[in-house]
């Protein structure tokens, strides 16, 4: 049957191949692609540009404000320290400059902490991954190890080639033995300038040299510098990339208004070397030694076939090439940090460092095309310019509800933390009343009330406190041990005092089971005050 022996026929070739190549059940061979590819390390391309410079003034004050902060002195008086920045772990408060954080007042951390998400929340929806690309200490970290990669070892061509010489040769070790030992100096200030923070920097820089600091201090600085040296050195944008939440929750932050880096498509395409694609067109037409056979329709010069070409191999050929700016130099790919090409579109690697603007804009200079092929622009602009229309006004983009609201919650958070600090008071004060007994009786028949009152100093020096009673003139005060109600508190501590309310018999405080009296403390020193309010107990007649 034919049919029969297709089928033997078909049988026989899947078991001649089968002998020939063997299935194997093991792993894939070397030559096979792996799930796994290695990195490939970017060397960037040095450019110059607006944007440019102001990374450099960027990296340079947030470099400097880190680096140079904690040397910065600050007078506060005497018995506190006059370090203007300073997070003092033993005593659990925080200075900047004037103000003083206590334990107490954490909401003040919090609310500066909730500005700060505002913060990246309004500039992400406005203008994109601006602290990404400005800001960011792993951005601003990097761009120093670069820096300094291209002092030591040359531009892109002369990093490419010593990366890709496979031989250790002593200049290829000078090379890179200098440039770690540089990477790890800035990574041991980074990590010194850190816990230069929590204690006095000095005296703390002192015991660090002389081998008397604590183990903390020497372990963080190890720390740190470790991660700088690797975080800013090896791993760079695999930090951005696959460590760093922030490029995949910026998505809900950005919408077709956002003004980020683009590629002007309709402009840049499609791409070609200018002169080269002229030069081939004209050897094309001279080696076919075309003829011209009318007049050109539809943008297309008639050629007739040459002697000897089969019927219909002949046709039309562009009279005129139409190329779009982009002549595909990958300028912008070279100076690119996160190695991506902006013109592939948005994409999570990128962090609008604006960099490749530069390099493109050199570019078109050059070939003596406008500018802004690469541009900061929204969406919506490259839409309205690809249909002929004139893009909106940046401000309309920027000014939009969701930047408004996120605008209006960071001011009030704002606004709250500074009315919250300029009505704290100086004096700490609580009261706890004893209940056991709830009062006391005494021999002339006084209701007697004894209550705990902690104050503390938040002062430098010993300040001298008045404890009183207002709302009902019937309630007398004591302090055990002073006989005018008065409790001296050591410079920056807290005491305990025993306070004794007392009200006559025969009196409305006396004789009520609850009175509410509001109990006052004053600095006699300056005449700051603070009350607190609790409750007398008398006798329910």
């Amino acid at each position: 049957m034919p049919g029969a022996d297709s089928s033997v026929t078909t049988h026989r070739n899947i078991l001649r191949r089968s002998e020939t190549h063997p299935v194997s059940t093991s792993q894939p061979s070397p030559t096979e692609p792996g799930l796994y590819a290695a990195r490939e390390p970017i060397f960037p391309r040095r450019v110059q540009g607006k944007f440019r410079q102001l990374k450099w003034v960027i990296m340079a004050l947030t470099l400097g404000v880190y680096y140079l902060t904690p040397w910065i002195r600050w007078d506060r008086g005497p018995n506190l320290p006059d370090q203007a920045v300073l997070i003092d772990m033993s005593s659990r408060r925080f200075f900047f400059f004037w103000i003083e954080i206590w334990p107490h007042e954490f909401y003040f951390v919090a609310g500066l902490l909730v500005m700060a998400g505002l913060g990246l929340f309004l500039f992400t929806s406005a203008l994109g991954r601006v602290w990404c690309g400005y800001t960011c200490p792993q951005t601003v970290w990097t761009d120093l190890f670069i820096l300094v990669e291209r002092w030591i070892e040359g531009d892109r061509n002369a990093r490419l080639r010593l990366h890709r010489q496979k031989k250790w040769d002593f200049r290829k070790a000078r090379l890179r033995v200098t440039k770690w030992v540089v990477w790890l100096l800035i990574g041991l200030a980074t990590g010194g300038a850190w816990v230069f923070y929590f204690a006095d920097a000095p005296t703390l820089l002192r015991d660090l040299v002389t081998l008397s600091a604590h183990p903390v201090a020497y372990g963080t600085m190890a720390f740190l510098t470790l991660t700088t040296f690797v975080f800013g050195g090896f791993m760079r944008e695999q930090i951005c990339i696959y460590a760093c939440p922030w490029p995949r929750i910026q998505a809900a932050m950005m919408d077709e208004d956002t003004i980020t880096v683009a590629y002007r498509e309709w402009r840049g395409e499609p791409r070609g070397k200018h002169r080269r694609r002229a030069e081939m067109q004209e050897k094309t037409n001279k080696a076919l030694d075309l003829r011209i056979a009318g007049p050109k329709e539809g943008g297309t010069v008639p050629f007739l076939a040459m002697p000897g070409m089969p019927a219909g191999v002949g046709g039309p050929i562009p009279a005129k090439e139409t190329l779009g700016d982009c002549i595909d130099c990958n300028a912008c790919v070279n100076v690119c940090p996160m190695g991506i090409d902006i013109r592939d579109g948005q994409q999570m690697a990128c962090i609008t460092c604006a960099l490749c603007i530069d390099a493109c804009d050199d570019v078109m200079d050059k070939i003596g095309k406008p500018r802004g092929l690469i541009d900061y622009m929204a969406l919506t602009d490259e839409t309205a310019e690809r249909a002929g229309a004139t893009p909106r006004r940046v401000w309309r983009h920027v000014m939009r509800p969701r930047t408004i609201m996120y605008t209006l919650l960071w001011a009030t958070v704002g606004l709250g933390l500074v009315f919250a600090l300029f009505i704290r008071s100086d004096i700490d004060m609580t009261v706890a009343p004893v209940r056991n007994p709830t009062f006391i009786t005494l021999s002339d028949g006084t209701i007697r009330n004894v209550y705990d009152v902690r104050l503390r100093n938040k002062n430098g020096e010993a300040r001298p406190f008045r404890l009183s009673v207002a709302g009902d003139a019937a309630l007398v005060v004591s302090v055990e041990g002073s006989s005018d109600a008065t409790v001296t508190v050591p410079a920056d501590s807290a005491e305990l005092a025993r306070l004794y309310v007392e009200a006559a018999p025969g009196t409305e405080a006396a004789g009520e089971e609850r009175t509410d009296f509001r109990l006052w403390v004053e600095d006699m020193t300056n005449g700051d005050r603070a009350s607190r309010d609790t409750v007398f107990n008398g006798r329910d007649n």
